[in-house]
């Protein structure tokens, strides 16, 4: 079986005719069926793949295929595409067929990808090691003992595998970058309002955005220019033009960058990951680029802030399933209310429930200003904090997560230490910030570390560019 890393490989095997779209995606589809153990995808669309490739091929003998001709894609199961299931993991929407299909999948389509399946996650993407889902955990590619991370791990796990050559994700706390992470490849979550949510299952709406996972800078650079942009179906969108960014370059200057100090020296950092950073940050000043530490005085708060907001959107998003208008609905019925409270009850995961418990709290009367409001507040002072770092510099850099990979099972009844491993991406959520991570360092363990990059609003194309300059 081949293992294609980059899609310019992929067009290069299809300029020389050496394999056909359909070849190609036949190949994915053994490499999925071979390593089924991975549980990386939960429904695979093979006949419909190899129709598609079809029409592809045809397209590119007559010269009228889009950027995306033969780049297979696997998308995350919060993601609707009409006609297909789609269920975020949770039994409360099974049985649930899309009935529209989300924007970002739509525009991937428009550019001829090849939609290959769809991939495992945490239910409604609430977690950190994939391992809260109905379809059972998802196994590191690198470490089948270990998590993929969460929530997009299986998006993660599949590109890292070489089951499909990218993945689409969605991050709302670091769910596209610390599975990226954990699994040695490039996840990158966009400026909030860069890409349409349209046909997104929303967690928390203020929050979550989507973005691509792949194997290198230069093909999450490339899906990313062809999912983002304007869309009449999600008025939060931004109508600012879209970069090119797969023609991103260096600018020739030095480039000014900032690190949080107390980010290296916090408590339960990796002493490894630490001194990756360290020798990071003295390459890139052997290069001629400023790197200069920096306060952050809200970095203890971002957490806290960031799981009250968070699990306060998500009691109102998820308000909608019910039992009664679609998927899974109780065997026990008796009254209305009584239908209701069974059905979410058996139909969420426990991880959701608390979630839903927790936002539910915080919005109630007489703790609503107390949490909720004083929450709103601090993240105006994160994000007005973090406007004046970048009045000064280009980029802020930072270990993706605290640690490599972890075993499965090891902190799934501990929610706290779960909800920890977002310390380093949830500020990029909270201020709606562009980050990406890179694999660019190996632990002693023999798994990678991932590198964080956070750049201003709206500025994919210069952070794209600095982690092709890194990357390559």
């Amino acid at each position: 079986m081949i293992l294609f890393r980059s899609f310019s490989e992929v067009q290069e095997a299809l300029k020389k005719s050496t394999f056909s779209c359909a070849d190609i995606t036949k190949n994915y589809l053994k490499r999925i069926s071979n390593q089924s153990h991975l549980n990386a995808f939960i429904e695979v669309y093979a006949d419909e793949a190899l129709a598609q490739a079809k029409i592809v091929d045809h397209k590119i003998k007559n010269g009228t295929a889009g950027k995306l001709a033969g780049m297979v894609i696997g998308i995350k199961d919060n993601l609707c595409y009409k006609n297909h299931k789609v269920s975020a993991a949770s039994k409360i929407l099974d049985g649930f067929d899309s009935l529209f299909t989300a924007t970002s999948i739509q525009r991937l389509l428009n550019e001829d990808a090849i939609i290959i399946g769809r991939v495992n996650c945490d239910e409604f993407g609430m977690g950190s090691a994939n391992e809260n889902t109905i379809y059972g955990p998802v196994k590191n590619p690198l470490d089948n003992l270990r998590v993929a991370g969460g929530s997009s791990g299986g998006s993660a796990a599949a590109v890292a595998a070489g089951l499909c050559l990218a993945a689409i994700g969605s991050d709302t706390g670091g769910s596209i970058r610390q599975p990226a992470s954990f699994c040695g490849v490039v996840g990158i979550k966009p400026t909030y309002s860069r890409v349409s949510r349209y046909g997104l299952i929303a967690y928390a709406s203020s929050f979550d955005q989507i973005g691509p996972l792949a194997n290198n800078v230069e093909d999450a650079a490339l899906i990313l220019e062809v999912i983002s942009g304007k869309d009449d179906f999600d008025s939060t969108v931004s109508t600012k033009k879209v970069e090119q960014y797969s023609k991103a370059s260096i600018k020739d200057k030095p480039i000014k960058i900032a690190y949080i100090q107390d980010c290296l020296d916090r408590k339960g950092l990796d002493p490894e990951v630490k001194k990756f950073m360290e020798e990071k940050i003295i390459e890139l000043k052997k290069k001629g680029h400023v790197v200069e530490p920096i306060p952050f005085p809200q970095l203890d708060l971002l957490v806290p802030v960031y799981y009250v907001l968070t699990t306060a959107e998500a009691s109102s998003n998820l308000a909608r399933f019910d039992g009664v208008h679609y998927g899974y609905r109780s065997k026990i019925v008796e009254t209305l209310e009584n239908t209701y409270i069974n059905s979410r009850t058996e139909g969420f995961g426990e991880e959701v429930k608390r979630r839903i418990m927790l936002g539910t709290f915080v919005l109630s009367s007489g703790y609503h200003d107390a949490y909720f409001t004083k929450a709103q507040k601090i993240r105006r002072v994160i994000k007005n904090n973090t406007i004046e770092v970048f009045k000064k510099y280009d980029f802020i850099i930072s270990p993706t997560a605290p640690h490599t990979a972890f075993p499965i099972g090891k902190k799934h009844k501990d929610p706290t230490a779960m909800y920890l491993e977002d310390v380093f991406t949830v500020q990029a959520n909270l201020t709606g910030n562009p980050a990406i991570s890179l694999p660019l360092g190996n632990h002693s363990n023999g798994l990678p570390i991932g590198f964080q990059i956070m750049a201003d609003n709206f500025k994919e194309g210069e952070l794209l560019a600095f982690s092709k300059y890194l990357f390559n």
